[in-house]
């Protein structure tokens, strides 16, 4: 069986469940989980509950899902970029539309794919078979570095600095217009749009606290090109939050404008520039930098004059 074993934060208490799980596994229907949950599936601190259970501060849920639900993830030698790699981990440069792990409609040709013929079997298995490694990820669109884990000890430790918010994330993107501030904060709780499940939004009730930092690199006529600074990491966050403020990300046709003003531009312009974090076996501070991808590169020339 695949299993899932989450730890519920401070900021997640008091929400149902099966509201809790659907943010925490969006590859997991409503309707599954409420069925996993009859079914006797989902635990919490090793007893069985209702779909109406309350979640509170340090619950520990195990999920298990029955085996055959998902197609068996094959290895595919796709090339990597990697920018590091030792015995517990690796960051490797995600390109363009790739997508980090399989999922309804992609499950080939993805990131795990790729990683799982470049490491055998030595990946972490924490997160189930379907995101073997996997501890943070990056939306289709977006490029840059993603930290990879090999042993689940590693991905503990990586997973506890994402929970307390201490792993750096610079990212680089364009955006409509120009932000009036040259630096600003960006603050406002992040959930499900209310009416489109492909969307995330600020919203006033539920949600997650997010907060991002924006610094404006350069101006121009229509655009802007802008460093954000994740202090948290939600769902479509930058895209969410820079829409916000009247500054969607060029290319964003979910938050911005459906029809992209630049010919041939698909997807948005977000790039993970810097992820910096503690190594889980020395402990030491590292920090890598992506370079930014070919097409970008090209509009800001272009945008230069």
């Amino acid at each position: 069986m695949e299993k899932y074993i989450l730890l519920v934060d401070p900021e997640d208490e008091k929400l149902r469940i099966d509201r809790y799980l659907s943010e925490q596994i969006p590859d997991l229907s409503r309707s599954r989980l409420q069925k996993l949950l009859k079914e006797g599936h989902i635990s919490v601190n090793e007893h069985a509950i209702k779909a109406s259970y309350v979640v509170q501060e340090n619950d520990k849920i195990s999920i298990l899902l029955p085996p055959n639900q998902e197609p068996d993830i094959e290895s595919e030698d796709i090339p990597l970029d990697i920018l590091y790699e030792d015995s517990d981990l690796l960051v490797v440069n995600k390109p363009k539309d790739m997508v980090v792990h399989p999922a309804a409609g992609h499950y080939s040709h993805t990131l795990v794919n790729a990683l799982m013929f470049h490491c055998k079997d030595q990946l972490s298995g924490i997160n189930g078979v379907l995101r073997p490694g996997i501890v943070h990820r990056i939306d289709k669109d977006t490029t840059g570095a993603l930290v990879v884990c090999k042993n689940d000890l590693a991905h503990q430790a990586l997973a506890e600095q994402l929970a307390v918010h201490s792993i750096t994330r610079r990212y680089r993107c364009i955006v409509h217009g120009c932000p009036r501030e040259e630096r600003g904060r960006i603050e406002g709780n992040i959930g499900r749009h209310p009416k489109d499940r492909k969307k995330m939004a600020i919203v006033s009730q539920g949600g997650k606290p997010a907060v991002t930092h924006y610094r404006v690199l350069e101006q121009y006529e229509q655009f802007a090109y802008v460093e954000c600074e994740l202090e948290t990491g939600r769902t479509h966050q930058i895209r969410v939050h820079m829409a916000s403020i009247g500054h969607p990300l060029l290319g964003d046709e979910l938050y911005g404008p459906r029809k992209c003003p630049q010919k041939g531009l698909h997807g948005q312009t977000l790039h993970a520039m810097v992820l910096g974090f503690q190594h889980p076996s020395t402990g030491s501070y590292m920090e890598f930098t992506a370079p930014l991808p070919e097409y970008f590169t090209a509009l800001l020339q272009k945008f230069r004059g």
